[in-house]
């Protein structure tokens, strides 16, 4: 569908040591900054997409040909592992699908779901075999015995089942743990079976007799996943306490503790010759381990949320892992390590923003840090540590020189810009902090609070100016009026407030959404409010009286903001619809639509009012070149950079892929230096510039479709992104 821009991304992404990024980079004359990138590749090799919610499971066929996925979208994928393309979608379940597996010929999958059975599937046919009903509560696992004559289950019903396959019949129940089993796995000579629970132990049983022969203890907390070595002589657990174990199933005395990840363990298994165990985690991580010494011999790197499960190949060769981000990777196991990640942030990228010169770029992240880059160069410009807690907003200052900072710790800091230094810690909020923002003259800022209330603070001693209280609910922000004389604030109360700065006074209550509302906002002159609602519209209200004089409706979702163009004659909203509408402010009527494909959060006109500027980049306004002062200005500004899921798209064209590493998380554009930055849940945080001169012409005219609608002259403009 796209070769081109697909060329292009692969000579921008690849490493930078590949002979063909090297050769023929420069064919890409329109990048002017190219993105940071590894040096050399990594263990990863290929990454299966097509699941629409987490995936819980991995496992391959005993030929290696095949992967077979489970996933809370109720189903089970295959994918051919050369191509890394999915052949078949398995459906039936009515509930999260939590494992799947194949037998030992590989004609069959067992799956074991939330809607409390197994089913069988012909792999040939991707057609349902066999139901297997019993559990009364969700079933986590399902395993075939070595010989494929039994299938054992795990359950929250705190037993683990036995059936057997020529029949379809429950041949044993076997109880004994005190808490939800949560995996259970035949021995390799398919005489024992072992059981891992919330109860902190794994339990031995003896097939033959369905008794109990073997305790398995000393985890501190759940236990998810217990597997045997191919020897039959250790069995691995992994558990939330963050650390594997390895155990001699002859004495049962734990053998080995295996430490390095940061969160719960939440899958472990032997590779087939029994060397290494893979282990699976919270942490976003994939470890393997030396089963001899007990030492840590590789990290897999690029899952971007919860590894919940890491399976070898048959020839050892290749692990699968599956993640809550939503894919399948499958990685090098001779290569280990993956490159290392590029210097900067280490956890996913709340938010990134521009200076107001544009010169650099604040990003924000879970790591606790706030970095400063130089977008002239790309370079990481600064790093503030002192948060000791997840950041997940930053603010310029209007004149550049402060950056005000939220964590979850319920501060707010302000840093200089100049020297990188933390100048205040503004202190008092006894909740979470929503919002920060500056007054026009950088003299206060005001935090909008969980706690109910909003703050002001005097930049230059950093002690508080004003306590804002009345509302009785959570306050989602606050801002300034364009002469600083008032502020507005909105809140889960279902009212907007407006505040006397100089006395710290409420001066009115606005009141008329039916709940939550997100946002509010001056126009320019300051004699209205806009406010954005869960009740799906927009309010408009005048600010001398506090009365309603208008109530946009259109949104089918709630509306996470509003802005008022310069001139004030329009107003934008943005809603988890996806889709931002533009308003007449007089005729209170929508006269465009853009079909955004993602929720829109920030949103700013520019200043000639043709664009909007949005946390995914820039959209161009139709309707707003047929509104009275802008259309003599309408011809400064041509081209629109807005980032999707996968793309980077020009004037609506898909111009540059976005392989998975590199997906949004946060973005933001500079129109005057045609650079788009990009933060991503991995921590990558990249710049590209776009030379608009060089590129095709194709790319430098917008595609829009007109439709009939009402509202202004009788057209909207809808673009498809």
């Amino acid at each position: 569908m796209a070769p081109l821009q697909v060329y292009y991304s692969g000579l921008l992404f690849a490493p930078g040591s590949s002979l063909i990024r090297v050769g023929y980079l420069k064919n890409i004359p329109w990048v002017t900054m190219e993105p940071k990138v590894p040096d050399v590749w990594s263990s990863l090799i290929q990454t299966l997409e097509g699941h629409i919610e987490q995936v819980t499971s991995a496992a391959f066929s005993p030929n290696g040909k095949l992967v077979a996925s489970a996933s809370w979208d109720k189903t089970v994928r295959l994918w051919d592992t050369s191509t890394g393309k999915q052949c078949g979608v398995l459906e039936g379940h009515t509930h999260w699908v939590n494992l799947a597996v194949f037998s030992p010929d590989g004609k069959l999958i067992a799956s074991a779901s939330n809607d409390k059975t197994v089913r069988l599937w012909d792999t040939s046919t991707g057609n349902q075999c066999g139901l297997l009903v019993g559990h009364t509560s969700d079933v986590n696992s399902a395993v075939f015995s070595p010989d494929g004559k039994l299938v054992v289950s795990a359950s929250d019903d705190k037993t683990v089942r036995l059936w057997d396959m020529s029949t379809g019949k429950q041949c044993e129940v076997l109880e004994g743990h005190t808490d939800f089993v949560n995996s259970a796995v035949f021995s390799p000579n398919g005489k024992l079976v072992a059981s891992a629970s919330r109860d902190k132990t794994v339990k031995l049983w003896d097939i033959s007799t369905g008794k109990q022969c073997g305790v398995l203890e000393g985890h501190t907390a759940w236990v998810y996943s217990a597997v045997f070595s191919p020897h039959g002589k250790l069995v691995a657990s992994a558990s939330s306490d963050d650390t594997v174990r390895l155990w001699d199933t002859s004495t049962g005395k734990q053998c080995g503790v295996l430490e390095g990840h940061t969160n719960r363990v939440g899958s472990v298994v032997f590779s087939p010759d029994g060397k290494l165990v893979a282990s699976a985690s919270w942490d976003k991580t994939v470890r393997l381990w030396d089963t001899s010494t007990g030492k840590q011999s590789g990290v897999f790197k690029g899952h971007t949320n919860w590894v919940n499960s890491a399976v070898f190949s048959p020839d050892g060769k290749l692990v699968a892992s599956a993640s809550d981000d939503l894919t399948i990777r499958l990685w090098n196991t001779s290569t280990g390590n993956q490159y290392a990640v590029l210097e900067g942030h280490t956890s996913n990228v709340y938010s990134a923003v521009f200076s107001p010169d544009g010169k650099l770029v604040a990003s924000v992240s879970w790591d606790n840090a706030i970095r400063l880059w130089d977008t002239s160069t790309g370079n990481q410009y600064g790093v503030w540590e002192d948060h000791t807690s997840n950041v997940y907003s930053a603010v310029f200052s209007p004149d550049g020189k402060l950056v005000a900072s939220i964590s979850k710790n319920d501060t707010v800091r302000l840093w200089d810009t100049s020297t990188g230094k933390q100048c205040k810690v503004l202190k008092g909020h006894t909740n979470l902090v929503k919002s920060a923002v500056f007054s026009p003259d950088g003299k206060l800022v005001a935090t909008a609070c969980y706690d109910r209330t909003v703050r002001l603070w005097d930049t230059s001693t950093g002690n508080q100016y004003g306590l804002l209280e009345g509302h009785t609910g959570w306050v989602d922000s606050a801002v300034f009026s364009p002469d600083g004389k008032l502020v507005v604030s909105a809140s889960t109360d279902n009212t907007v407030r407006l505040w006397d700065t100089s006395t710290g006074q409420q001066c009115r209550v606005l009141k008329g959404h039916t709940s939550r509302v997100n946002s509010a906002v001056f126009s320019p002159d300051g004699k209205l409010v806009a406010s954005a609602s869960f009740d799906n519209t927009v309010r408009l209200w005048d600010t001398s009286t506090g009365k309603p004089c208008g109530v946009l409706e259109g949104h089918t979702d709630l509306v996470n903001s509003a802005v008022f163009s310069p001139d004030g004659k329009l107003v934008a909203s943005s809603s988890k619809d996806n889709t931002v509408r533009l308003w007449d402010t007089t005729e209170k009527t929508t006269i465009e639509i853009i079909e955004t494909h993602a929720s829109i959060d920030i949103m700013k006109f520019s200043n000639d009012g043709t664009h909007l500027y949005t946390s995914h980049g820039i959209l161009q306004l139709q309707s707003s070149l047929h509104s009275g002062g802008n259309r003599s200005l309408a011809h400064t500004f041509t081209h629109s950079l807005y980032v999707t899921d996968q793309w980077i798209t020009c004037n609506t064209k898909k111009l540059l892929w976005l392989p998975v590493e590199y997906r949004w998380s946060c973005s933001a554009v500079n129109d005057t230096a045609n650079l788009i930055v990009i933060g991503s849940a991995s921590g990558r945080l990249i710049l590209i510039s776009i030379d608009f001169t060089a590129l095709p012409a194709a790319y430098l005219q917008p595609s829009i479709a007109v439709i009939a609608g009402k509202g202004f002259l009788g057209l909207a403009g809808r673009y498809k992104l």
